[in-house]
């Protein structure tokens, strides 16, 4: 929805994920597609026939956690977009300080989004800081380092029900391909990785053979697979989702109220925080970089509730469900967050046939949430933020709606404490 006339953007905050990469060391797909090939390699795999017959002569081809070559073009192609909208806001004046993590991937996105947006001259323009993204190290961008919860079995439910929901959708499929490989066995857990194996080859390669291997409806089991797994391990049915995203929105919140944090009780890197020089709170544009499930967690830290329902592991996908993964935090996704000032309240109906855009009233300033170029409706999650057809909110009536964030987040009992397992 376009901007009203005399509204302005003043400041957007950017946070965004890496491009796309190869799979992470030891992932399913990893461990399945080099055991396979090993096999087909010492001849001990037999002979696969039908649709699977390219697996005669193929060989795992992929490397491992860093970005593929499209992976860099889709971070390049969004500075270049982001430019395009929100170039106007920064100061030629003035080399601002965009932030990511010590990650190879994660260090070589920011290079290219800041080299879409600045051009290849960037350095003259931003400064990257680097955020040890370790073991033992405060890191927003990389919560779940400093919550030990979130990396045990306790936070693995969305894991476990992913697990259900593929012995369902995918047994017509593991018994097809079964046929085709008669000495190669074949279950749900190696169906699924060759699944999984499409996505990866084909950012890596530009094609793969095992995209072709399954129906339209297994594929969207697929997606409700990933659905799953997120639902119950980084938003909202996760017993830790909300501590491993407070630290970004205690920065968030810093930043739209003009101070540094003094004190933080979460991940938030404190020593980087309490300094202007590194958290600055004049810049017009932030960038951020991080990770699909840190900023599932952060969504979830902001109370975002319209992504709260409960997923059905036994299916079947819901048609209006909002929580989809693909749309939410794909290989290279972005939140952007608009502060927009007005000069008189706009009319929550901003529809085609409105006649009025603003109401009697002194200049607003609002806050807009766009999750990959769609809009992320606030009231839908914050009643007072109100019914908008624009989702806008009031930057007022946000900031007030975050004030028990960190408390709901319960950091150091989510994190450090006992939580039942159920």
């Amino acid at each position: 929805m376009p901007l009203p006339p005399g509204a302005s953007i003043d400041q957007v905050h950017v946070l965004h994920r890496h491009g796309s990469r190869y799979p992470t060391t030891g992932a399913g797909a990893q461990k399945f597609g080099t055991a396979l090939a090993s096999q087909i390699e010492a001849g001990t795999a037999g002979n696969f026939t039908g649709a699977l017959s390219f697996l005669n002569s193929w060989s795992y081809k992929l490397g491992a956690e860093i970005l593929v070559p499209v992976g860099r073009q889709e971070l390049f192609d969004s500075g270049v977009l982001h430019y395009y909208d929100y170039g106007h806001l920064y100061n030629t004046s003035t080399k601002i300080i965009a932030r990511t993590t010590t990650q190879d991937r994660m260090l070589k996105s920011a290079e290219y989004f800041m080299a879409g947006f600045f051009g290849l001259e960037w350095t003259n323009n931003a400064t990257l800081e680097l955020i040890i993204e370790e073991e033992g190290f405060n890191n927003s961008l990389a919560g779940y380092f400093r919550c030990n919860n979130s990396n045990l079995a306790v936070s693995e439910g969305g894991t476990n029900a992913s697990q259900v929901w593929e012995n369902i959708y995918l047994q017509n499929a593991t018994k097809r391909l079964q046929a085709l490989s008669p000495e190669f066995k074949l279950n749900v857990s190696g169906v699924y990785n060759m699944q999984t194996l499409c996505p990866y080859e084909t950012v890596a390669f530009g094609y793969s053979a095992f995209c072709d291997l399954f129906t339209y409806e297994e594929w969207e089991g697929f997606e409700y697979s990933i659905d799953l797994s997120f639902a119950g391990n980084n938003y909202f049915q996760s017993p830790t989702g909300r501590a491993v995203g407070i630290g970004y929105v205690q920065e968030i919140l810093a930043r739209l109220q003009h101070h540094v944090l003094t004190t933080t009780g979460t991940q938030a890197n404190l020593t980087l925080d309490n300094n202007t020089r590194t958290f600055p709170l004049n810049q017009t544009l932030y960038f951020d970089f991080s990770h699909d499930t840190n900023i599932a967690a952060i969504l979830t830290a902001f109370g975002l509730v319209q992504f709260a329902p409960v997923l059905p592991s036994s299916g079947p996908p819901p048609p209006s469900r909002q929580l989809v993964v693909s749309h939410l935090q794909p290989f290279a996704a972005r939140v952007d967050i608009e502060v927009i000032s007005t000069p008189h309240p706009i009319s929550a109906d901003r529809t085609p046939s409105s006649t009025t855009i603003y109401s009697d009233g002194p200049s607003t300033t609002y806050i807009h949430f766009i999750t990959n170029q769609r809009t992320l409706p606030l009231g839908a999650s914050i009643p007072a933020c109100g019914n908008r057809t624009d989702g806008w909110c009031e930057l007022q009536t946000f900031l007030q709606a975050q004030n028990n964030s960190l408390a709901e987040a319960q950091y150091d009992y989510s994190c450090n404490g006992y939580v039942l397992q159920t």
